[in-house]
């Protein structure tokens, strides 16, 4: 089993410092603005970013041209659920009209009969004021 061992003050000093140098050697390796190879690297972002663009431009017409399209149908469909609801409403009221005349029918016949009813019973009425003073046939007097 191996010891651990701390490092000192001194080590982690010198470690420090060497990654220090290290950091500041691969800055100054770094090529410079006007290298050819940074200039390539650089036109091939441009490209990805127009790309990019036209890309998210087209995206956003094809999105434009499908909520058009979607509210064009929306609009088609609600003014052919309005004209079902207009015809609805039509034809209840054709019913309502039917329905109506039926009741207004049904009981001007009812009035007729009651008229008729009443005409029989007073017709009844007048004939029984009319023998007044005969005795019912079966009746004896006393």
């Amino acid at each position: 089993m191996a010891i651990y061992r701390e490092k000192d003050i001194f080590e982690r000093r010198n470690a420090a410092n060497e990654a220090k140098k290290a950091l500041l050697e691969r800055f100054k390796a770094r090529p410079a603005e006007d290298d050819p190879q940074v200039l390539a690297r650089k036109a091939e972002r441009q490209k990805i970013l127009e790309a990019r663009k036209i890309r998210d431009a087209e995206k956003a017409r094809l999105k434009q041209e499908k909520l058009a399209r979607e509210a064009a149908e929306k609009a088609a469909r609600e003014a052919a659920e309005e004209a079902a609801r207009i015809e609805a409403e039509a034809k209840a009221a054709a019913e309502a009209k039917i329905r109506e005349a039926e009741e207004n029918e049904r009981i001007a016949r009812v009035l007729a009969d009651e008229a008729e009813r009443k005409a029989k019973r007073d017709a009844r009425y007048a004939a029984r004021k009319a023998r007044v003073g005969r005795t019912p046939p079966g009746f004896t007097a006393r």
